[in-house]
C-alpha cells in the first residue's frame, strides 16, 4: 500500500531526523572515543567513558532503533519497497548488522562506564581500557555507505521487483 503524499513526506521527515541524528551521535561518541584512546588524564578518561555510555544508550541506540522502524516504514509504504531494489536490501541489511553490533558492543560500553563511575577504579585501569574505537569509526563508515546508497538508489531491480515491474506496465496496458 502505498502512503499518500502528505504521510509520505512527513515519515521521509522523521526518517532523515532519527538518520542523521544517529549518524551526528555517532560522530560525537567518536571525539568521546578518540579522546579516550589518546589521553592519559584519569579525569579526562572518567567523564570520556561515562559520557560514552550515556550517549549510548539516550541517543546512538534508540535514534538507530527509530531509523529502522521509520525506515521500514518508508520501504513498504512507498514504491521502492522493501525487497524490489538491491540496494534497498542492502540498506536494510547494513542497518540491522550496524544495530546488532551496537548492541553486542554495548556490554563492553556499559563496562567502561562502570568503572569509570566508581571511583575506587585505579587510573591505571582506566588507561588500560583502550576505548572502542574499531567499533565506532566501522559503525559510522556503515551509516555513511547506507546514506549514500539510499541517495543514489543505484539500478538494479531484485527477481522480485522484476516482476512485480512487469505486473505493474501490465495492469497500465489492461487500463488504457
Amino acid at each position: 500500500m502505498i502512503m499518500a503524499p502528505k504521510l509520505r513526506k512527513l515519515m521521509l521527515i522523521v526518517h532523515l531526523v532519527v538518520s542523521i541524528g544517529w549518524i551526528g551521535a555517532v560522530a560525537a561518541y567518536l571525539v568521546l572515543d578518540l579522546t579516550a584512546t589518546t589521553n592519559d588524564d584519569p579525569a579526562t578518561l572518567r567523564a570520556a567513558y561515562m559520557s560514552m555510555g550515556l550517549i549510548t544508550w539516550r541517543a546512538i541506540v534508540p535514534l538507530a532503533v527509530a531509523t529502522l522502524a521509520t525506515g521500514l516504514v518508508m520501504s513498504l509504504g512507498t514504491k521502492w519497497g522493501l525487497i524490489r531494489h538491491y540496494w534497498a536490501i542492502i540498506s536494510l541489511v547494513l542497518t540491522v548488522l550496524a544495530i546488532a553490533v551496537l548492541l553486542s558492543e554495548t556490554r563492553t560500553i556499559d563496562r567502561y562506564a562502570a568503572l569509570a563511575e566508581d571511583p575506587s577504579t585505579p587510573d591505571g585501569a582506566l588507561r588500560a581500557l583502550g576505548g572502542t574505537l574499531p567499533h565506532s569509526v566501522g559503525g559510522l563508515f556503515v551509516l555513511l555507505v547506507v546514506t549514500v546508497l539510499n541517495v543514489y538508489k543505484p539500478r538494479g531491480v531484485t527477481p522480485y521487483g522484476w516482476r512485480k515491474q512487469q505486473g505493474e506496465r501490465r495492469l497500465g496496458e489492461e487500463t488504457r
